[in-house]
């Protein structure tokens, strides 16, 4: 009987873990594809003539990301282990790739996206769990001196400065302020000094300040967020028609396809800002529905790395945990007009094939780590 009760625990954890985050995944997925027509329906007769075109698109590819969830599922998380170098050097070549080859293009100002073979993708959403990936190989390795400045500490931020150098190239702030933090979260739980980290992140916030307004848009942006609504037919444009939007909705919402703000008012609906269509169409309660369901996926992403006792499995878990986590909130924040405008999706729900695959081998690594599997 002894001999039985570490199988049945192993089949309990699998089924549990797979329930918690395959369910709600799930349901995000179905929602973004209700909103994402819903959002972009106007905007692509206008720009395609015909309602469907981002509808189609998103379902392509949550389907495509659906096998590649399923399938993620069953490779065991050590493969990462093996290869993190790999994933290191491929991920610095795309974003070297994207900056100075034919293979980048422009979008909205921004040189973030590749063109091959007529497939566009965004390499900084790669980047990012190929850094996540690196991070926990390396700390895992390095844990035995993991409080040491010259091994448990700067190695890791060498690597971030080069991910986070070639992304800000692009320019992409909101992925530098990602990849940053994912890389402070992951060595605060590997144990590295918090006085390196605090005393760091002082010393980097006037690079950062002059960073940030080294550029008039960048600059018009934090000014826009200050003061949303003395800058409401410019720079606070967005930010005011989202918050029109929530004021809109109220409780229950005026109901899907219903929303004004969609219909050329509140720029990229069906992306940056889905969560506000969300909030006017689906009100408080389809609000609080999607962050129950976010909080459901985060709470089993922590459980997991809890649990996990191998420590790269769970330094891979937490490191997934805290991107999705905080891409989540910073979209929200942008939506809110609790943090300055950032181009980031809402993971699930947002347009864009880039981001929803990704999210979702993410959700299947992590659900490979959950069943014990190495």
């Amino acid at each position: 009987m002894k001999a039985e009760a570490p199988v049945r625990w192993r089949a309990y954890r699998k089924f549990s873990y797979d329930f918690k985050l395959f369910f709600p995944v799930l349901a995000l997925v179905g929602i973004g594809i209700v909103m994402v027509y819903s959002a972009s329906s106007a905007i692509a007769i206008k720009k395609y003539g015909n309602d469907l075109y981002f509808l189609i698109k998103q379902s392509l590819f949550a389907v495509l990301g659906l096998f590649a969830m399923l399938i993620i599922r069953k490779v065991p998380y050590e493969f990462y282990r093996k290869y993190a170098y790999l994933f290191l050097i491929v991920a610095i070549g795309l974003l070297l790739a994207v900056k100075f080859t034919g293979l980048g293009i422009k979008v909205n100002g921004a040189k973030r996206w590749m063109l091959i073979g007529g497939v566009r993708f965004q390499p900084s959403e790669f980047a990012r769990i190929a850094l996540v990936v690196f991070m926990s190989y390396s700390l895992t390795k390095k844990h035995d001196h993991i409080q040491s400045f010259f091994i448990g500490f700067v190695p890791h931020v060498f690597f971030l400065g080069i991910f986070a150098g070639l992304v800000a190239l692009q320019p992409d702030f909101g992925s530098v302020v990602i990849l940053a933090a994912i890389t402070w979260v992951m060595m605060f739980v590997a144990g590295v000094r918090v006085i390196y980290l605090v005393t760091s992140v002082c010393a980097l916030l006037p690079f950062a300040y002059v960073y940030m307004m080294s550029a008039a848009y960048r600059t018009e942006r934090w000014l826009a967020f200050l003061h949303p609504w003395e800058h409401a037919s410019d720079q606070a444009y967005q930010i005011v028609h989202s918050l029109m939007a929530f004021g809109t909705g109220g409780i229950w919402g005026t109901g899907i396809g219903k929303g004004l703000q969609k219909l050329f008012y509140l720029p990229e609906p069906h992306t940056d800002f889905i969560f506000s269509v969300i909030g006017e169409e689906l009100g408080l309660v389809g609000v609080l529905c999607v962050l129950f369901l976010y909080v459901l996926i985060l709470w089993s992403g922590l459980s997991i790395a809890k649990n996990t006792y191998d420590l790269f499995g769970s330094y891979l878990a937490m490191g997934i945990t805290a991107a999705i986590g905080l891409q989540v909130c910073i979209n929200l924040g942008v939506s809110l007009g609790l943090v300055p405008t950032k181009g980031l999706p809402l993971p699930f729900l947002s347009y864009g094939g880039t981001s929803l695959l990704v999210s979702m081998v993410s959700i299947g690594i992590l659900m490979n780590i959950g069943s014990g599997k190495t």
